[in-house]
């Protein structure tokens, strides 16, 4: 199985949607709250190449993007392929 990790905000719709997806398909992830601690929220950020929207999510150590782009590889049937 896959490494997937969701950088995250609560009250964030799309985290909350984005989480929801993974779960459906039974795939365990590590939620990384970068509310408050904006060491944790530059790591996301370096390791986004800037992205400081959140989620942004990251299969085995891969940057995916945000939901939109999860979503999307999900319609175009490649992201199963990834989660393994």
């Amino acid at each position: 199985m896959a490494k997937v990790e969701v950088y995250t905000t609560p009250y964030c719709p799309y985290c909350v949607a984005a989480k929801k997806m993974l779960s459906k398909k039974n795939v365990s992830f590590t939620e990384l709250d970068v509310s408050g601690d904006s060491v944790l929220r530059d790591k996301m950020m370096e390791r986004a190449n800037g992205g400081h929207t959140v989620p942004q999510i990251f299969i085995d150590d891969r940057h995916i993007g945000g939901f939109d782009d999860m979503a999307e590889m999900n319609a175009l049937g490649e992201l199963d392929s990834l989660l393994g």
